[in-house]
């Protein structure tokens, strides 16, 4: 707060309050107003009656009551509660900065209620623009829409069709001309009308693919589609149920006709030629 503290506002802020009051500050700014005698006498040079009594004791609380009552003064002369100072900030120098600022809008003030100095300072504050319209021309804005809102003010239901049907868009000036039927399908929506099941299977039937022209022709009815799965023209064939299905290698089996099989397989004292077999021993 201390390095926002404007010297070269000071300075001005001394020769304004000179000039307004005519009495000297002295060297020292802040002692100088210190007691709060020059500044309620700033109050009733630009308010007058502002503040009715003035302690000009050297006792602490009198010049606290000094402060105050300026302060007080500055709130009914038109002052931003936020532009305000506390008397510590003068008195004890706890927030020169805060009592800078609230002397700047004070002059701020005095200039905008039309005070004539000879020393230009503070900002001016803004004036309220008031205006008065007519019933009529507040008629006529209640259908000016916003364009930073939506609204569906003035908005109808005139050339709209029945929900669900489509509606055609072309543009005469750019030659687009209007549907000649209503059985164009357009590609911005789906729709079934003039849609029929011509030519469809029974649900669960197999469709063939196949194009005249490519001399691509159907074969037959027995081929699998590599895409599907079929039972078409399986059978249970050599299937056995709940039995031991044998499974040999030729080139282990015995050669020769079925009945020396028959006989060497009855014949377990010797082994037949070309076979070979394990027996297992008993164990007792």
């Amino acid at each position: 707060l201390a390095q926002k503290y404007d010297p070269q506002k000071e300075a001005e802020l001394r020769t304004w309050i000179e000039s307004v009051t005519g009495q000297q500050i002295g060297p020292d700014f802040q002692k100088g107003l210190k007691d709060g005698v020059i500044l309620c006498e700033l109050m009733n040079k630009l308010q007058p009656n502002s503040v009715r009594k003035i302690n000009r004791s050297a006792q602490n609380w009198h010049q606290l009551e000094n402060l105050s009552n300026f302060i007080k003064a500055m709130a009914s002369y038109g002052m931003n509660p936020v532009d305000l100072f506390e008397a510590n900030d003068l008195f004890e120098s706890g927030n020169l900065t805060q009592v800078q600022v609230s002397l700047l809008a004070l002059a701020g003030m005095a200039k905008t209620k039309g005070l004539q100095s000879g020393v230009d300072i503070g900002v001016k504050y803004s004036e309220k623009q008031q205006r008065n319209f007519d019933e009529a021309k507040m008629k006529a804005g209640q259908c000016v829409i916003g364009l930073q809102m939506g609204t569906n003010k003035c908005a109808s239901q005139s050339g709209m069709t029945a929900y669900g049907t489509r509606r055609h868009l072309y543009d005469p000036k750019n030659q687009i001309l209007p549907p000649m039927d209503h059985s164009t399908i357009s590609l911005q929506m789906g729709t079934n009308k003039c849609a029929s099941q011509v030519g469809m299977t029974a649900p669960g039937t197999r469709r063939h693919i196949y194009d005249a022209k490519m001399g691509t022709e159907k074969c037959d009815n027995s081929s699998m589609s590599l895409q599907m799965g079929s039972n078409q023209g399986a059978n249970q064939s050599g299937q056995v149920f709940g039995l031991g299905r044998q499974i040999y290698d030729p080139k282990y089996c015995p050669q020769g006709s079925q009945g020396e099989v028959a006989n060497a397989a009855g014949d377990q004292s010797g082994d037949p030629p070309g076979y070979h077999y394990y027996r297992e021993e008993e164990s007792y």
